[in-house]
């Protein structure tokens, strides 16, 4: 089996209070994005470093955090905030330029948990990679 892995965080979890509700905002949002998800039950679901979980016992444990994905080009960040919003995301700033540097087009959406997610676009520049890649087959 190969992984497919980013450059900096091994991986990030998300605690989800209605856990329904977030896989559909996730699935929705990171789909527009041609990020694929894995799910093998009805209590998590995987994207590269991304772990989304209910809660079980603990109702007040829910995550608050921001989360950046990149996306490919303008149109795609737009495709995001389109299927956020539509599978119950809150929005939290419409695609534009952003001032953070010159070609950075973003756009946030409040999770149905909370959590600041984002789609980011930082312009056209030539990358080393697109991931690391992860043998472990043996």
């Amino acid at each position: 089996m190969i992984l497919h892995r980013g450059r900096l965080i091994d991986h990030i979890q998300l605690r989800a209070r209605d856990f329904p509700a977030t896989a559909t905002f996730y699935r929705a949002a990171l789909g527009a994005l041609g990020i694929p998800l894995l799910a093998d039950d009805d209590w998590h679901l995987a994207c590269d470093e991304l772990w989304i979980d209910a809660l079980g016992e603990d109702a007040n444990a829910a995550t608050h955090v921001h989360l950046a994905f990149q996306a490919e080009d303008e149109e795609a960040v737009k495709r995001f905030h389109q299927a956020g919003l539509a599978a119950g995301g809150r929005d939290n700033g419409g695609p534009g330029e952003r001032p953070y540097h010159p070609g950075y087009y973003a756009a946030f959406l409040f999770d149905p948990d909370g959590n600041n997610v984002e789609a980011v676009f930082h312009g056209v520049a030539p990358r080393s990679a697109s991931s690391v890649e992860i043998d472990i087959g043996g």
